[in-house]
């Protein structure tokens, strides 16, 4: 059973319309969820420094006597078009803080001004700066919600393909994985999502994926092929449209040989975990997310401690 502050959250963000209330501003709207969003308080522990990542501006989130040879990469959500590390600090700084982290949390490009693949690509950007930085990727977890979650799983497939390295694991929450909207929670859950119930008529993914087909794999994940890919752990609520996004595409890594694991939160709304100062829920999905990171890192870090001591005379 949900918690009773979850219960009055689902009743209050009722009646937000996140989205809009049937007009389509994204500078506005961008203005409103950095204003709203970054109520939720940075994590006492954790300092801001700003930063060009490369080509993207972005800022690090630093916990006291973290290492600085690893790194959480986050990719913040808002639907492609808006949120901002701005928006985002509360919940980024709490993870940092929980997973003993630094995290780079990215101000990728955002449509309609950029669509698709401006934001992947930014992202790709991101990526190939911590490792020029001298981070080893088996050093660097990405995560990311709702859009930013798409993203994460979009930039694991985009590496992958280029051939690139592949950081230690992924993490998202909530993640849009199918933006051709086959899923049946679309319908299912249309009356207990708070948030995406209300996304109502507007331009928001034809902006994003402009004229490119909405099945194409760096779009939506879904239809991507999976093979090869990094541990991730999905997040997901119960309460959410997106349900099947998460569901489906867990089970399509794993028959991939992925090691993928989808958690499904009880009555539970679309990112829940931004109200992690105040929601007993977003408190435990965090610490749940902090045990996979450390477990990840720390694996890896001991593979290359071991390959170190077998090469020494």
């Amino acid at each position: 059973m949900a918690s009773i502050q979850a219960n009055l959250l689902k009743f209050w963000l009722k009646h937000q319309h996140i989205f809009g209330r049937g007009e389509y501003d994204p500078q506005h709207l961008r203005m409103q969820l950095d204003h709203a969003a970054g109520r939720m308080g940075l994590h006492r522990d954790v300092h801001i420094v700003p930063v060009q990542a490369g080509t993207v501006s972005a800022e690090w989130l630093i916990p006291a006597g973290a290492s600085e040879d690893r790194a959480l990469l986050y990719i913040h959500g808002g639907a492609w078009f808006m949120g901002s590390p701005a928006s985002h600090r509360g919940l980024v700084s709490y993870i940092a803080y929980e997973s003993d982290v630094r995290a780079l949390s990215i101000d990728y490009r955002l449509a309609p001004e950029n669509p698709f693949p401006a934001g992947l690509d930014d992202c790709i950007a991101a990526y190939d700066w911590l490792i020029q930085r001298g981070i080893s990727p088996h050093k660097i977890i990405v995560a990311g919600d709702s859009a930013g979650g798409n993203l994460t799983l979009a930039l694991l497939v985009a590496l992958r393909d280029a051939d690139k390295p592949l950081p230690a694991g992924a993490v998202a929450l909530s993640p849009a994985t199918d933006l051709a909207f086959t899923g049946e929670s679309l319908k299912t859950r249309a009356h207990l999502d708070p948030i995406l119930s209300n996304l109502g008529s507007n331009n928001i993914i034809p902006d994003y994926i402009a004229l490119y087909d909405p099945h194409h794999p760096y779009i939506s994940p879904l239809y991507a092929d999976l093979h090869g890919l990094p541990p991730i752990l999905i997040h997901v609520g119960d309460y959410e449209t997106l349900l099947d996004d998460a569901v489906r595409f867990g089970q399509n890594a794993r028959a991939a040989g992925v090691d993928a694991q989808v958690v499904i939160w009880p009555e539970m709304f679309h990112v829940f975990q931004i109200f992690v100062p105040h929601l007993p829920e977003a408190r435990s999905s965090v610490t749940q997310i902090a045990a996979f990171i450390k477990s990840h890192l720390e694996t890896n870090m001991d593979r290359e401690n071991m390959k170190r001591v077998s090469i020494e005379p």
